[in-house]
């Protein structure tokens, strides 16, 4: 199969060359071609990509800015493959990423998978806490591709495969943003097409952004999950209201210490602790450690409003999506 890989991109010319620097050393043999859409970008990156032609088969395209979603649809238009490898600007693609998604295919075909995320060791300290939020078991559960044995898999678009037959059955990705990617893995069942996990296709997710973008972009991810679940109902899960759960459940755990009671307090305590020592563990850093904590909490507190936001507009006062939160749809 030949494959089109498709990046939307959005003033972000430096995290371009990062990605095609590291796509020019993949160890896959056979051809494929690169599609960079400049998405209405002020700083575009058409310098960094004619770095980049001598090395790599790339197709640049500009157009005006209408959201990534819409960027990949573009892109996915003008690609010549009949398979589709999608990715974010902010991404670092090991040497073997395709051939170990070309392995897999031939192994068991789908028309649609996701990989997980990872952080390298020259990540900053926050970037790593950050990754280790978004991915690990005991703050997202493995939704995003931590965990091999979750039921069905919802691939994100940072490190997404789809067939052209897929996209073009399918329309590709809708307007919401976030949302758009499990708006579309569910819109793909619906139509017959199946989604899978692909463990070892893993891409480093250089997420280039502070605290107060963080929480900024989990706050959209809980105001994204009720408007699906009104969409699509016989896919909404009781896990997705965890979050809101869990920050709810801690503001009253303060609350009862008025009363003495503190053991449910203690309870968040332990699991902090927990979070912290794993993180640890794994990055071999306190400092990593102690900022995965923090990140959780920007995590949970983060999306658990917005989701308990979206969910009293959307579920409650049956607000229509694109006029309570018309921040999360792009116009065309």
């Amino acid at each position: 199969m030949y494959f089109s890989i498709i990046i939307p991109v959005y003033n972000r010319p430096d995290e371009i060359k990062e990605l095609l620097e590291s796509l020019a050393k993949a160890d896959y043999k056979t051809e494929f071609e690169v599609v960079i859409v400049e998405d209405g970008s002020t700083e575009t990156c058409e310098n960094i990509v004619n770095e980049f032609k001598i090395l790599l088969n790339i197709s640049y395209f500009v157009k005006e800015n209408s959201g990534p979603g819409d960027s990949r649809n573009f892109g996915m238009r003008k690609a010549k493959g009949d398979y589709f490898l999608i990715f974010d600007s902010d991404c670092i693609i090991p040497i073997d990423y395709l051939s170990e998604v070309s392995r897999q295919l031939n192994l068991e075909f789908v028309d649609c998978f996701g990989g997980p995320d990872r952080a390298l060791p020259s990540f900053s300290n926050v970037q790593k806490a950050i990754d280790f939020t978004m991915t690990s078991f005991l703050t997202t559960g493995g939704i995003r591709g931590g965990s091999a044995t979750i039921d069905r898999f919802q691939p994100r678009s940072f490190n997404m495969g789809l067939s052209k037959k897929a996209f073009e059955v399918s329309g590709g990705f809708g307007d919401i943003h976030p949302g758009e990617d499990p708006d579309l893995s569910i819109r793909l069942w619906k139509l017959g097409f199946d989604s899978k996990l692909f463990l070892k296709a893993y891409v480093y997710h250089k997420r280039r952004i502070d605290w107060d973008k963080f929480y900024l972009q989990v706050n959209k991810f809980g105001k994204a999950r009720p408007i699906l679940n009104k969409w699509y109902p016989e896919y909404n899960k009781i896990t997705y209201f965890l979050p809101s759960l869990f920050i709810v459940g801690f503001y009253f755990s303060i609350f009862l210490l008025i009363f003495a009671q503190d053991l449910l307090l203690k309870l968040y305590f332990i699991y902090f602790i927990v979070l912290f020592l794993n993180s640890t563990y794994k990055s071999k850093n306190m400092i990593v450690g102690y900022l995965s904590v923090k990140a959780a909490w920007k995590q949970f507190s983060g999306y658990g409003f917005g989701f308990l936001e979206s969910y009293i507009k959307i579920a409650v006062l049956k607000q229509l999506p694109e006029r309570a939160f018309p921040e999360l749809f792009f116009k065309k």
